[in-house]
């Protein structure tokens, strides 16, 4: 029997909704199509996986952590490359953090995977910002009760010294901290399906680390090929499109099919 996995990226009401901390443009209408095509294809998926951003205010991307030359925090949506804190342009509001959060900057600038964002505080742990979106929510439940599986939830981010796009590892996993590094259960549990479609917010960020992590860390790069991205089931954050396209096209040359929730097995 055909084994289809289906792993939603942070299908939750910060992202997803207009009055969210971090609206994605076009996540609304992602999640009602995302929801319906659940319903639809019950049958047909073994498995779901639904990761989780979950951070704390106190986040080394967040405003309330830098400061700026005036004293105040930093706007939401600021680039901090490491000769910003070198120059003091931005600095953190507490001293004692000042050095790790230099060398966290450089590291990110190292790894080549993305600079340095303030976010607006985000998925709160507890809040409802970090809620599922109700359509994908309903359309989970509903399967679980059909099927009498449980969804696997994912949870990221909560590590306050690193970004975590990827639920697969933090951008700067922390040697002390085993939950910024590599999920290497999840990455098992998803290897064994014939099928793993992806979909979810957003395709810039956390939706594009995910599945690329997610492909390096297979046991073959044969098994690229189960990956099937829904594209009309996730967008990017407005001004990365360029991100997504970047996405699509190093894991489509890699194997990743692309479908959408109107198209596959109908």
């Amino acid at each position: 029997m055909q084994k289809t996995h289906l792993v939603i990226i942070d299908p939750q009401f910060d992202f997803c909704n207009p009055s969210g901390a971090l609206f994605v443009q076009g996540a609304d209408a992602d999640m009602v199509r995302l929801g319906d095509f659940i319903t639809r294809v019950q049958d047909k998926i073994t498995a779901i996986h639904i990761t989780l951003d979950s951070h704390h205010l106190i986040d080394i991307a967040h405003p309330v952590f830098w400061k700026d030359k005036d004293g105040a925090n930093v706007n939401p949506f600021t680039i901090v490359t490491a000769k910003d804190v070198d120059d003091g342009v931005y600095y953190t509001a507490l001293p004692s953090w000042q050095k790790r959060a230099a060398a966290y900057v450089k590291s990110l600038e190292d790894n080549k995977r993305y600079p340095l964002c303030i976010w607006p505080p985000h998925c709160l742990i507890g809040s409802a910002g970090a809620a599922v979106a109700q359509p994908v929510m309903d359309a989970a439940l509903a399967w679980q009760a059909a099927k009498h599986r449980t969804v696997n939830f994912v949870t990221k981010g909560s590590n306050p010294w690193t970004e975590h796009y990827s639920a697969v590892q933090a951008d700067v996993p922390d040697p002390q901290d085993p939950s910024t590094q590599i999920n290497t259960p999840f990455i098992q549990m998803i290897e064994d399906a014939d099928e793993i479609l992806v979909a979810g917010e957003a395709s810039s960020h956390c939706l594009a680390n995910t599945v690329r992590d997610i492909a390096n860390n297979f046991a073959s790069d044969a098994y690229v090929n189960k990956l099937t991205y829904l594209e009309d089931a996730a967008s990017p954050v407005t001004t990365f499109e360029q991100f997504e396209k970047d996405f699509v096209d190093e894991m489509t040359a890699k194997g990743m099919k692309l479908s959408k929730t109107t198209e596959w097995m109908v």
